[in-house]
């Protein structure tokens, strides 16, 4: 299975940098993983709403030039769906089962994802109603496919 995470912007916290290292680490022994930034936009103070679409569509298509059309998309966003991180571990498996050997999972920026990258994923997943750092999801994120991997394999892990 191949894993790529398509994200907006850079970390720019070491605690962060270092988590992402650790689990990208983890992972190699169940995934080929690849994590692709792609530059944000400046969102100015006080941007107005079509400032702000404006931002969200050049991010967008960065993004969207980095997911392949073959690949399964998953999108995080606010308004997705929230699983269980046993789920979540269900829904990777019969995915790789099913066929689908590539899965993207894509991060947006500050503002949040644009409509054409929604458009074209095949699933959107919540985290939560809460609003977290798109660096902190990165990691969060990691966390929780090593975690589904585990479950998978049926391998002990905290809870």
């Amino acid at each position: 299975m191949k894993i790529t995470v398509v994200c907006v912007g850079k970390i720019k916290e070491k605690y962060f940098t270092m988590g992402i290292e650790e689990y990208s680490k983890r992972l190699s022994r169940y995934c080929k993983l690849d994590i692709i930034q792609v530059p944000d936009e400046k969102t100015p103070d006080n941007a107005s709403e079509a400032e702000e679409l404006m931002i969200k569509k050049k991010e967008g298509e960065r993004i969207l030039k980095n997911v392949k059309d073959n690949a399964y998309v998953i999108a995080l966003a606010i308004e997705g769906k929230m699983l269980t991180s046993e789920e979540l571990a269900d829904k990777i498996d019969k995915l790789g089962v099913g066929g689908d050997s590539h899965i993207v999972f894509v991060i947006g920026g500050s503002l949040g994802l644009d409509d054409e990258v929604l458009k074209r994923a095949d699933f959107k997943l919540s985290f939560s109603k809460m609003t977290f750092p798109h660096q902190m999801m990165r990691m969060v994120l990691l966390e929780q496919v090593y975690r589904g991997y585990r479950i998978i394999n049926g391998e002990p892990y905290h809870k």
